[in-house]
This record gives C-alpha cells, structure tokens and sequence, in this order.
C-alpha cells in the first residue's frame, strides 16, 4: 500500500516528521518496505533564467549561456548542446556537485571546448521524471530563479509503502492509516463527513440481486451531462505518487477512493447499457472482455453485473470494455455494492485477473460506508466533470455486521505479556473507533467498528472452551457471540508499541534441554552418517516406478497402480528404492562410470501398505591402491554395509543370523537374509541376479542390500556403567576345521563362541577352502579366536585346555573335525 505523506495529512493533523510517522508505523505493526523522497534527490537542482544565449565560437551545436540561478549564486556561465537553449528561457539548473538521476555522474565545473561551464541546464528526462526529449526542459515564463526545483514542481512530497497483512483490510485506506496513527497518539485524525446530493431526476436504471451470496447490498445513481476528460493536477500528482496512470477524469475519481477510503467503485457508460435494469447474479458460460483487454469465460461460481445484452462486470474485480467510460461519455450510472470477500478471492484466481478493487474486497471493506462514499463520489465527479445527480437506487441491504468483542483486562499481561492500565486500554480502543458498551473493574465490552472485519468474527460461545465467566453466562443464553478477546488484546499491544512487549524465554523443563529429535529420528540420522561414511553417496528417488520395473522387483499390486501417472513410465507405487538405484547404476554405466556406490533410505510400498526401507547398492570394482589391483564388488561388501548400519541403529549383531532365502531379484547363491530370531527380518543382501542385470545392459558386477530401520527393536535402555577394560594382552589362535560343504559357517562360530564364554570375547571366520586337500563333500573353515584374560595371564595349559574345549565344541555341534 502506497501514499504520500501530503494525502496522509489531509486525514492525519500532526506535526510528526517522516521519519517519526516510519518508526510509529513499524511499531504498530505497519511495516515500512520503502520511503520515495524524491525531494531529496532533487534537492540540488534550482530554477533558473538564461540571460543570453551565444553561438559557442568553437562548435557549431554548443551555446554558451550566461544562466541566473538566484540568490546564492552570480551570474553562471553554461554551455549547453541543447538546440531549444536561447534568451530569456526559464530552465532547471544543476550546480557543480550536483548527481544526476538518469545517467549516474556527478556535474563539476570545467571547460569545454575551451570554454568555462560552472554546471548543467537538465532535460525532465536527465531528471527522472519523464520521456527523451530533444533539449532542455522549459518552465513558465512567470517563474521565479533560485527555487528549488522539487518544491516548485510539487516533487517534494514523500511516498511511504507498507507491507498489508491479510487481515488488514481497512489499512488498504489512507483513512484507515492516518486512524491508526491518531490511535497510537501521532495526531488527531481530521473529521471526514459528505454531504448528500440532492438527485434532480429519477434514475432509469434499476438493480436486481439474484446472487445474494455473493452480493448481499448495492447502491447506485445515475448522472447526466457530464464532460469526461482529463484530471485536474492535484488529483493526477496524487495518483502518480503512488505509481497509478492518470486515465481520465472519470476514472480517476473511482481510483482516488479506493485508496483515500478504501472504498471500491465503477464508473458504466450509462448510454452503452442495455436496457434499464442492472442485475447481479451468477455468470452462465458468457465470453467477457475486460477493461484490461482479456478475455474470460464466466463459471457458475462467478459473481457477475449483467445488462440486456450480457456480463458488463466481473463483480468487485473488473468492469467490462463494452460499457467503459470513455473521451465521449457524457451519462454515467456510478455503481457502490459490498460483494462477498471468499466469492472475490476465488473469482480472481480462478480468471488470473488481479485488481486494486480485488485487493480490498477479498480483505473486506467497510460494511457501512457504502452511501456516504457514493455521495462522495457523486459530489467530486460533478465539481470535475459537471452534470446533474439523479435519485440513488438499491437493492439488497447492509448486513448486521454490529456486533461487539469482551476484554477482560487482566488477559493483557497474562496472555499479552504487558502490563496496561484499564483506562487507557479502553481510551486506546475509542480511539481507533470502538464504543465501550459496558464496564466494570474487571473487563470492557465495546461495538466494533464497520470497518474492521477481522475483528470478533460471529461465533458459538459454547464451542470455545475455558470461557471467562461473563462469556460462560452468554453461553449458557445460547447467544451467538464472539470469538476470544485476543482481536482486542492485539489490538491494544500494538498501539502501545509491539516493541514494547518484554522478551520472555520459554519455561525450561530441566536443566538438561530434551532431545531435537526423537529416537527414531536419531536412529535414521545415524544410519545415514554410516552409509555416507562407508563411501555411499545419498540419492533421493520418485516413489513412482514404471510398472514392469516393479514387477522386476516384486510384486505390483493392482492397488498400488497410478490412474493419473504424472509420467507414463511412472505409474506403479516402487517395491523397493533398489528400483531406483539400478536405474541410476545404469544410467552411470551407458556414461562411463561403473565404478559408484549408491544409497536412499525412503518409502516403499507393498499390499500391506507404506514402509521405510533403506537400500544401498555398488557396483564396478573397488578403488586400485598400491599393491592392490582393483576387485569387482561382491556379497561381502553388501553384507558388511549392511551389518554396520544395523549396528548404529541399535541392532544385536550377536543374536542375527543369516539366512540363504533372498528375495528373487539377488543371486540365489550369493545372498543371504539378515534375521533376528526365526521371523523378525531386518534385511537383505548380496549380488543381484544376473539375468535382472543383462535385462537392464549392466556388464559390470553389482551388489545391493535392503534394511527395515522400523523392524530393527529399541534397544534397552540401561543405565551405563564403566567398561571393563583389561590390564592383560589379548591371545588369538587360528583353527582350520573340516565340515560338511552344505554347513552353514554361522553354527561353526557360534559353537566355538560358546565353548568358553569367559574368556572367548571375539570368533570370526578367515579362510574358506574346498579342493583337493579336503575329502569330498566336505570344506575346510578357518576360524580365529581371541581370548581376553581380565584378572592374571593364562598358562600355556590353560591356554591348551580352552583350545581341546573349543575343538570338543565344534565336534559336538557341527561334527567338525581339526584339518590335519
């Protein structure tokens, strides 16, 4: 919202400087984006007279001019390249020093061509502040050298701009700014009363409303005889400030009240209508052109002003190019209605047509302002334009917007957080308009004012819980009343200035502060710091899949099938985030980067519904380094990462085991599944198959892993103590046992684990073999053991005891026998 510090002092009577009228604005929650002076950037530049104009005797298209810049200054020599510079022109006259708008530079005094020029005589357009012209601008014969030229051209007025929350309607309004102001204590607001117009004849057009809920009032009047042209200077000076076209007089009237008053009119040439009834009513598919020149189809839901032949308005948006006022209009019909904010707001978005009309009604504008503001505008369109006033017509009616809001004065330190006085919260809200309806000690009930609609919106009390006892009481009579008295509180903080409200901190629970993230959610974090840390780098994929990829992956239920894809190729919900990364890995493979490791952790769907799965995948062959040739990826390496993300997560490793039944899409030999106890799966791992690969291109080795971060359990919270940490060294000795080839290495290790619980703190498994050395159907495993004495150093025979317990095991469990 834009004015000029003058249109606000016609409201406001204050002696205030701009800057204080910036800062109170800020303060009441007004917020200042930009102040215009462009007083200011004009100080420099004055009126002026050339007294004589000479050829310059070195060029041909220069003058020297002997220029009277006023008091202050002696008679200044100038040379001027501008072909209309001659004696006796009244000019605009830069000093030395002075900087100039539209090219950037800074006037000193010189010579040029040999001749001394102590300034610079301007064009309007070196000013910023209108077109190329072919020289210098001139001014009035009768004006005054040694003014400033801002002053003398009205310049001098800034133009304040200020950021309008939604709710602020009534601040669309220079009126409703300056009533602020006045409530905060700026000035006094000045008395704005209209007088009537008397109509000299009865107005041949009628209105009907058909469309009540969307326009429930509207009044208008006819006026003849009227001589449309240009604007008058003050008005256009006042349009312009704010960055509106002057169009014609006409026009110009209806843009000046919606921003003086905030008060949306519209101006119909009253001899291109039809007929001699205006109707409002819903629009039926009808094509209407614009006064911007669009075209728009009207909907059903389309509140629109119609004639004998068609749609003339889009109601409270736009009027229509057919009945626009023009140069030749000499009869108007003026048209002031209220029209519903909801049926504006969609209206306009719906037909991408924005308004500074639309801006106002889609906030709400002032439900009783209507006939004043038509008397108003009546009264200024025949002082500019002349003609006679008809009778004002009707329809409809002002709604019941009298309504009243309670305060209760002790909420405004309890819920506001600032101590205020009775009186003069009360003396605060009379002052932007509120009348006080009752009062004690303990709260205040006031009427609202018509124009501020965010105030108290019509509610059921007894839908409001924790209600004061005076709002209970009204409850309890089944009365429609208001909502809670935060409007008022609001209202009276920042008139007293929002900065004024004291900081106070949230309570603290404890002295430890709770956690940012939930368990869960730190659990998930974890996870990905691991998989990044392992050399996987993070990728975030569509959920939607084309359907024979998914089938690749598992099953596509029908439910899971997209109706409406966004693509053709992603029309079935993703089984797995693998499906995504291969097509990565392919797409990375056909470039020539084979060699990546990828993960995601996000949803996947099946027929039970939504869950959280992270997958990771590498393919190509590991990183060449000194002595090591590059290996291709395999199983291990998918199992590695995925035990180590389950570990940062809380999973115990030690009770998981491995299973050989992976989904479809792994390697039937090269996979295993990752469970905790019989059922609980917690993931996937190993090679994907190879005809899923040759379907897809790949020729490079690929391996994947899958997790569940939900399946895997909470771990218990136990309190923590100290590690138990030995003074002694760790043993380690190597065992190569023979076993059958179809047994599972996991029972070898869990049987020598157990062998010597004490003492046996870490088994791990080291060489697999199956050859000629071993007897058929059998494979060697070589299994290493480290021991950790806590409370003295073993004994060889100890040592050897632990061994022969160790080997014992392995026969009973596994039927393992040492290799020889």
């Amino acid at each position: 919202m834009k004015f000029s510090l003058s249109w606000l002092r016609e409201h406001l009577e204050t002696p205030a400087t701009l800057e204080e009228i910036c800062a109170t604005l800020n303060t009441i929650g007004l917020e200042v984006e930009g102040v215009e002076d462009r007083g200011a950037v004009l100080a420099p530049f004055r009126t002026a007279r050339i007294i004589e104009a000479a050829q310059h005797p070195n060029a041909d298209r220069l003058r020297v001019c002997q220029v009277d810049a006023g008091a202050g200054f002696e008679q200044v020599q100038v040379v001027c390249g501008a072909p209309n510079a001659r004696t006796g022109l009244h000019v605009i006259f830069a000093p030395p020093g002075t900087f100039i708008p539209a090219s950037g530079i800074t006037i000193k005094a010189g010579k040029l061509r040999g001749e001394e020029s102590g300034g610079m005589l301007c064009s309007l357009r070196e000013l910023g502040l209108g077109a190329e012209s072919d020289g210098i601008a001139e001014l009035p014969d009768d004006t005054v050298p040694g003014q400033s030229y801002a002053l003398f051209a009205d310049l001098d007025d800034p133009v304040i701009d200020i950021a309008i929350t939604p709710n602020r309607g009534d601040a669309l309004a220079v009126r409703g700014i300056a009533r602020d102001l006045a409530a905060a204590g700026l000035g006094e607001l000045r008395p704005w009363m209209t007088e009537a117009v008397e109509g000299r004849f009865e107005t041949p057009i009628n209105w009907r409303i058909t469309y009540p809920e969307a326009c429930p009032w509207v009044l208008g009047r006819s006026i003849r005889n009227v001589r449309n042209g240009p604007s008058p200077e003050w008005l256009k000076r006042r349009l312009e400030s704010i960055g509106l076209r002057p169009v014609s007089a006409l026009v110009d009237i209806t843009n000046f009240f919606a921003f003086d008053l905030g008060r949306p009119l519209h101006v119909f040439d009253a001899d291109r209508l039809m007929g001699h009834e205006l109707t409002i009513c819903r629009g039926a598919g009808e094509t209407f052109t614009a006064l911007d020149g669009s075209e728009h189809v009207m909907t059903p839901d389309d509140c629109v002003i119609a004639d004998g032949r068609g749609v003339q308005s889009l109601a409270g948006i736009m009027g229509g190019a057919e009945s626009g006022v023009s140069d030749t209009t000499t009869n108007v019909f003026v048209e002031c209605a209220l029209f519903d904010p909801v049926a504006i707001a969609l209206a306009g978005r719906r037909h991408n047509l924005h308004s500074d009309a639309r801006q106002r009604f889609e906030r709400g504008v002032d439900q009783a302002l209507p006939p004043a503001a038509l008397e108003a505008a009546t009264r200024m369109i025949l002082e500019l334009c002349g003609g006679e006033a008809g009778s004002v017509v009707a329809a409809g009616q002002e709604p019941a917007w009298r309504r009243q809001a309670h305060l209760e004065f002790a909420r405004l330190e309890t819920l506001g957080g600032l101590t205020v006085a009775p009186d003069q919260a009360v003396h605060l809200l009379e002052r932007l308009g509120f009348t006080v309806y009752e009062r004690d000690e303990r709260h205040v009930v006031v009427q609202v004012p018509s124009w501020r609609n965010d105030i108290a919106t019509p509610l059921v009390l007894d839908q409001q819980p924790g209600l004061s006892p005076a709002r209970a009481q009204a409850a309890a009579e089944g009365a429609a009343a208001i909502d809670p008295e935060v409007d008022l509180i609001e209202e009276v903080l920042r008139l007293r200035g929002l900065d004024s409200v004291p900081a106070i901190s949230l309570p603290v629970h404890g002295a430890v502060p709770r956690p940012a993230l939930t368990p869960r959610q730190a659990r998930i974090a974890s996870l990905r710091r691991q998989l990044a840390a392992r050399g996987l780098l993070e990728t975030v994929g569509f959920s939607f899949v084309a359907l024979d990829q998914a089938v690749a992956f598992g099953e596509a239920p029908a439910d899971l099938h997209l109706l409406n894809p966004i693509a053709a190729d992603l029309d079935q919900m993703r089984p797995t985030p693998l499906v995504n990364l291969l097509a990565a890995v392919r797409s990375n493979v056909a470039r020539g980067y084979p060699d990546l490791g990828l993960f995601e952790v996000g949803p996947a769907f099946d027929a039970d519904g939504q869950k959280l799965v992270a997958a990771g995948i590498r393919s190509g062959h590991s990183d060449r380094l000194p002595g090591q040739p590059a290996r291709p990826v395999d199983l291990w390496q998918a199992k590695a990462d995925a035990l180590a993300a389950l570990g940062v997560m809380g999973a115990a490793l030690e009770g998981c085991s491995i299973t050989a039944d992976a989904p479809a899409y792994y390697h039937p030999g090269r996979s295993g599944v990752i469970r905790q106890g019989p059922k609980l799966v917690l993931g996937h791992f190993g090679q994907l198959h190879p005809a899923l690969l040759a379907q897809r291109g790949i020729d490079v080795p690929v391996c994947a892993f899958t997790l569940y971060p939900d399946a895997v359990p909470e771990p218990k919270r136990r309190r923590r103590t100290p590690p138990a940490l030995s003074a002694f060294q760790p043993l380690k000795r190597d065992f190569a046992f023979v076993v059958a080839s179809d047994m599972a290495a996991e029972k070898l290790l869990r049987a020598v684990k157990g062998a010597e619980r004490n003492l046996i703190v870490a088994v791990s498994l080291f060489d697999v073999y199956e050859g000629d050395k071993v007897p058929a159907g059998h494979k060697s495993l070589g299994v290493e053991i480290t021991l950790q004495p806590m409370d003295r150093t073993l004994t060889d025979a100890e040592i050897e005891a632990v061994c022969d317990r160790v080997v014992a095991a392995a026969r009973k469990s596994c039927d393992a026998t040492l290799r020889g």
